[in-house]
């Protein structure tokens, strides 16, 4: 088609062609069709269209882009009031066709799963169809929300539970981020300076351990009694320390109290605390310790003396000091120093990995999990990713007093350090004794 051919000659070559078919390039039908415009249409039949068709589109298709754009561009200059309304009727169809809309929600599911979360709830925008399907698109959500360090439930199938939790994620994280995740309170009504602080079921309590039916306490007449909360009657009343007892713990199902003391020693009323390890038999017991250099490990039965199984420290010169708080849940022991955190494993007593912190040093633990830590220092109170190790809040701490035996402070609600869920991130995060004999609250705050 020689008349399809750009730059000059091109309209003496139409020209030509179109008085072969007794037609005018300008002006339609020629003298031989002069009388009506159907001329053209009758000299040309369905058959012979096509082969024309065929040819004037093998043609194009031999052109280069540019050439395209300009026969298209020339072709669009000839068209009239109907052929533009056509090409304007079918271009949204060919150019801008919703894959959200024609393709099966498998395909759109898959495709989806390709965009970033923001990207996404972009889309969710464009229309009502998409907000529909991707906000039915239940893995790129709960993917979503794994990343951001949340539990996921997979039972939950609900189509729209997860783009909402993830919404709610994406909230407390900015919040955390822009250090604005929690809020403050005070409690006052001692008279006297608080030594002890102890949390559970939502409950602060200035004495040492609590459940609902008793309230164990240390005393400086080196002494542990366990007190009945409905008589206010002491129960049980055990000696043998001879120093103040500053910590205690307990466990009724294991049958286990355990008290640590100024005189250096720990006393174990009774053990039972099972825990699987490759150097440990099943129905083993295990107590942790820990003093300013090293952390000791010892097999408990009913002996009254027994040996240290395994000692643990971060330099054999003692010239690292551990800071307080023991973290141990069976499978990891972790422990603060000057250095960082030291994790080991329980199985091996191997040393899984030190995560420093260098802009920051003397971070005290106060809870350990499988996503998030929560340590503190004279200034802040902090939340480390342990998937990345670094610092991703902090809120800032008043002048507390301050104990070298560390059970002045304490660690709220800790599940959520295992992942946020959207319901474990509530109530009291970290407690500690104030100069003014108040204790200082920080709480989560609500989401907005």
């Amino acid at each position: 088609a020689p008349w399809l051919r750009s730059g000059p000659g091109r309209w003496e070559a139409l020209a030509a062609r179109a008085r072969l078919v007794g037609v005018s390039p300008a002006r339609g039908p020629g003298p031989r069709g002069a009388r009506s415009g159907k001329f053209f249409h009758n000299l040309m039949e369905r058959k012979d269209f096509e082969t024309w068709l065929d040819n004037i589109s093998v043609t194009f298709l031999s052109l280069t882009d540019l050439q395209k754009n300009e026969t298209l561009d020339h072709l669009i200059s000839l068209s009239g009031a109907v052929q533009l309304r056509h090409l304007s009727n079918n271009l949204e169809t060919l150019l801008k066709r919703d894959f959200l809309k024609l393709l099966p929600l498998e395909l759109s599911f898959y495709l989806l799963k390709w965009l970033d979360p923001q990207t996404l709830l972009t889309c969710c925008l464009v229309s009502k169809q998409w907000n529909k399907v991707i906000s039915a698109c239940t893995e790129v959500w709960q993917t979503a929300c794994k990343n951001l360090g949340w539990q996921i439930d997979d039972s939950v199938q609900d189509a729209l539970h997860w783009k909402k939790v993830y919404l709610k994620a994406i909230l407390r994280m900015k919040q955390l981020e822009d250090h604005e995740a929690f809020e403050t309170s005070s409690l006052i009504g001692h008279s006297a300076r608080v030594y002890a602080l102890y949390y559970k079921d939502g409950l602060l309590c200035t004495a040492v351990k609590f459940d609902e039916q008793k309230l164990v306490t240390g005393s400086f007449d080196n002494t542990v009694a366990c007190w009945e909360w409905s008589s206010g009657a002491r129960t049980q009343h055990f000696r043998g320390h001879t120093g103040a007892v500053f910590s205690v713990d307990y466990n009724d199902e294991l049958d286990i109290l355990v008290s640590g003391s100024a005189d250096f020693t720990v006393k174990v009323v009774l053990q039972k605390c099972k825990v699987k390890s490759l150097l440990h038999s099943p129905g083993d017991y295990i107590l942790l310790s820990a003093d300013k250099y090293e952390i000791k490990i010892w097999p408990i039965g009913r002996e009254i003396n027994c040996k240290c199984l395994k000692t643990l420290s971060v330099s054999e010169d003692r010239s690292i000091c551990l800071q307080p708080r023991l973290h141990f849940d069976g499978k990891y022991i972790v422990c603060s120093s000057a250095l960082g955190l030291y994790q080991w494993d329980f199985a091996s007593y191997d040393i899984l990995r030190v995560i420093k912190t260098p802009e920051i040093a003397n971070l005290a633990l106060l809870g350990f999990g499988d996503i998030f830590a929560l340590l503190f220092d004279n200034r802040y109170l902090y939340i480390m990713d342990l998937r990345t190790e670094s610092l991703i809040s902090r809120w800032p701490l008043p002048e507390y007093r301050k104990s070298k035996r560390g059970s002045s402070f304490l660690a709220g609600e800790v599940s959520w350090l295992n992942g946020l869920d959207g319901h474990n991130d509530t109530g009291l995060v970290f407690a500690t004794s104030m100069p003014d004999h108040s204790i200082h609250l920080v709480l989560w705050k609500e989401h907005g």
